[in-house]
């Protein structure tokens, strides 16, 4: 089979494949790849990118995918000494966990996020696919190692210090998602965390907001919520904590009233929902109808790690299904309070019966 033909025949298996990725495939550079298709195009053998059309019903997810390892210790944490702990690993990334926990809830959710070439990378799509999450759309790069994220929890199931290493996230480019962008079209919404390069932030932000896709975000860290644009236009979501609201507000949250003086700067930046989780004060939630405080769920905590995900897309569930910003947000504070009772990331019992019966008990 010769080149033309390769390609020809790759595209048919899959319409959204990239330049590069037929690059990869058929042994040619990326140029010679696209003069191959600007000839089959000419010729009406395909039709341009996208060649199948596609109903738009995926949430695409765009961020992180890691390894969690979860040290914990069942005894008062020593600093600058060595602690007895038991270490478990899961799949984690916000990313991920917010495609898996929507698909839990009923949604169809794809991927798009890397990973390396290694068996981490190889564990971490087969266990999300296995959770009926399109994985499709993960580049996985030979020459960089899967992102981990290492947690030390104390006693009360509270983390210590987290470290991270998602150094993998930076080898993303504009170019990558322009690749993919006829696959981002067909989607019903956009998941966004901050992982990912400022740059293809900025792109994915205002692309989606040019071409009317709604778009969530949940800016992961203090730290890296700066690098989101002032310009938040066509953000039909934004989530974040105290420190995080603080940074993008630029202002100093010690009340209530400062919760909603924030949400008003922040808004004025184009977010249409907003939220600022408190911790064990529960959330505050704002928009241009409702806004005021919501305390947490009261629930046993057995490990936090994934609360904060499982809490953003549940409410992000609501708001897809038409519920109001408050009624979202309890419905988030079910899937937060789910979580806390599991040492997974994401709890096995996550289903929306189960988070309105939770709403329920605690209304």
């Amino acid at each position: 089979m010769d080149k033309e033909s390769q390609i020809l025949h790759y595209i048919k298996m899959n319409p959204f494949i990239s330049q590069q990725e037929l690059s990869d495939k058929v042994g040619l550079s990326r140029p010679a790849v696209a003069n191959y298709i600007a000839s089959l195009t000419k010729r009406g053998e395909i039709k341009g990118r996208g060649y199948i059309v596609r109903e738009k019903s995926s949430i695409i997810c765009i961020g992180g995918a890691n390894t969690d390892r979860k040290a914990r210790t069942n005894q008062r944490v020593q600093l600058y000494s060595s602690n007895p702990v038991n270490i478990t690993e899961t799949c984690g990334g916000v990313a991920r966990n917010f495609a898996e926990n929507l698909s839990k809830l009923g949604l169809s959710t794809s991927l798009m996020t890397c990973v390396g070439d290694d068996k981490e990378g190889h564990w971490i799509l087969k266990e999300t696919k296995s959770q009926g999450v399109d994985v499709s759309q993960v580049w996985v790069i030979p020459t960089e190692r899967t992102g981990t994220f290492t947690t030390l929890l104390d006693i009360t199931g509270k983390s210590i210090v987290s470290m991270a290493d998602m150094n993998i996230y930076e080898k993303l480019t504009i170019s990558m998602f322009e690749e993919k962008w006829s696959y981002l079209t067909t989607a019903t919404a956009v998941f966004l965390d901050t992982n990912i390069p400022e740059e293809c932030i900025r792109y994915i932000i205002k692309r989606c907001s040019d071409e009317n896709i709604p778009i969530y975000i949940d800016p992961v860290s203090s730290v890296k919520a700066q690098k989101l644009p002032f310009r938040l236009d066509g953000v039909e979501l934004l989530v974040h904590n105290r420190e995080e609201a603080e940074i993008l507000a630029d202002i100093k949250i010690a009340s209530f009233e400062d919760c909603q003086i924030a949400c008003e700067k922040i808004r004025q930046r184009g977010v249409q929902n907003i939220i600022i989780s408190l911790g064990d004060q529960g959330v505050y939630y704002f928009s241009s109808e409702e806004s005021g405080h919501l305390p947490p769920f009261n629930t046993d905590v057995v490990d936090v790690t994934g609360a904060g995900e499982a809490f953003a897309s549940c409410t992000m569930y609501g708001i897809m299904n038409g519920e109001s910003l408050v009624s979202a947000c309890q419905l988030g504070l079910a899937g937060a309070a789910l979580t806390f009772q599991t040492e997974k990331s994401i709890s096995s019992f996550l289903n929306p019966e189960k988070l309105r019966e939770i709403v329920e008990e605690f209304s």
